[in-house]
């Protein structure tokens, strides 16, 4: 991570979910470490921030995908259905 400069995000909008949330995890634990520095832990912060969007946002795309199975009066599946976004 120290590799990074300040406004390297562009990587983030790239990544997939699992991804996004293996590096948000990885800043958690540097920063539960405090093995960083002032500057290098807002640095890792506001990137933290940038993942957390993004994992956000793959969230919300994923929910809006997702469909709801219908069942038939015998309890079998009889098609689909968006799901209803609350």
């Amino acid at each position: 991570m120290a590799d990074r400069k300040p406004d390297d995000h562009k990587d983030i909008e790239a990544m997939t979910f699992e991804a996004a949330l293996a590096a948000l995890e990885e800043i958690v634990g540097e920063l539960e470490s405090g093995s960083a520095g002032l500057e290098e832990s807002i640095r890792l912060y506001e990137r933290g921030e940038r993942l957390k969007a993004r994992c956000q946002t793959l969230l919300k795309a994923a929910e809006a995908r997702v469909e709801k199975i219908t069942l038939n009066a015998a309890g079998e599946p009889a098609g689909s259905e968006p799901l209803e976004a609350e």
